[in-house]
């Protein structure tokens, strides 16, 4: 079914008229929908999560990971090619990943992931401790800055991680101003946030900003890649989630990269499956943004 309406009303709509499932009906469909594709398949079936709502989305990760042979492409897969978009950017740049500073632009489910898969590299790769790690990697989601002791409202669990000491902001401009980050990664499908003064404030604060507008479709991207390369003067390392048109300006010509899921779940589940893995550990998506990053030219 569907909570919309309008689609339920409209002829052309083919699934169930009536309200979606929610609550302990929906939590036991699921449950013996697990159970059915391993009674049927067996334990080793890989079963991936795509486009589950982010109310649902953790809660069923954190439920199952250990269960079940499973991923959610939304928030590990998305990680994982952001992850590699970065490690690629290092190459780029010419600096290390203790050097960088994240500001996410959105904390959904997507943001989270990959804030999460951020801060594991830091510790596993370069020796950082958790806290230290989280230290480098800052949120801001539709109430501004996520801060400890916030007034404008709670923070969710899967976002707790990373709200530190900081007297609360909401302006993204003033953020970046006090946070100085290296890369700046957009997640919560706001077209156009990425200003030109936002662009060129990034490149005042850095010789080769790392600027990701990974929201889809395109129509949803926080910049375009012409903007991201004219108000950096052709500095920024760009990736986005949809693909761009070629840019030449600045006497270069300028490839957008796209960090899109596809470049990393099918060669992901090629893997898990060929391994045999029956739990697939979050090290596992280190590995394969490592992997990825390694073919980036």
């Amino acid at each position: 079914g569907t909570n919309r309406e309008e689609l339920r009303n409209s002829e052309d709509y083919i699934g169930l008229r009536q309200l979606r499932t929610e609550g302990k009906e929906y939590d036991e469909f699921i449950d013996e929908f697990m159970e059915a594709v391993v009674k049927l398949y067996g334990q080793s079936t890989l079963i991936q999560f795509e486009d589950f709502g982010k109310n649902n989305a953790f809660r069923l990760l954190e439920k199952y990971r250990e269960r079940y042979c499973t991923f959610n492409d939304d928030i590990q897969g998305t990680a994982t090619v952001a992850l590699a978009g970065i490690f690629a950017s290092l190459r780029a740049s010419g600096k290390k990943l203790t050097d960088h500073t994240f500001l996410f632009q959105g904390a959904g489910q997507a943001a989270v992931g990959i804030a999460m898969l951020i801060a594991m590299a830091l510790e596993k790769r370069e020796g950082l401790s958790r806290e230290e790690a989280l230290k480098r990697i800052w949120l801001r989601d539709s109430k501004g800055l996520v801060v400890k002791n916030r007034p404008e409202g709670g923070i969710s669990e899967p976002k707790e991680p990373f709200a530190h000491e900081h007297a609360p902001v909401s302006d993204l401009m003033e953020i970046i101003k006090d946070i100085k980050p290296t890369c700046l990664i957009g997640a919560a499908a706001i077209p156009g946030v990425f200003t030109p003064e936002v662009i060129q404030e990034m490149s005042a604060l850095n010789e080769k900003p790392i600027i990701f507008a990974l929201s889809n479709p395109t129509s949803k991207a926080e910049c375009t890649a012409e903007a991201a390369y004219t108000h950096s003067k052709g500095r920024a390392i760009f990736a986005s989630g949809s693909p761009f048109p070629t840019f030449e300006g600045f006497g270069k010509r300028f490839e957008p990269g796209q960090g899109n899921n596809a470049y990393i779940f099918p060669g992901l589940s090629l893997g898990i499956i060929a391994a045999g893995i029956r739990h697939v550990h979050e090290s596992v998506f280190l590995f394969a943004a490592e992997g990825l990053a390694n073919l980036v030219t």
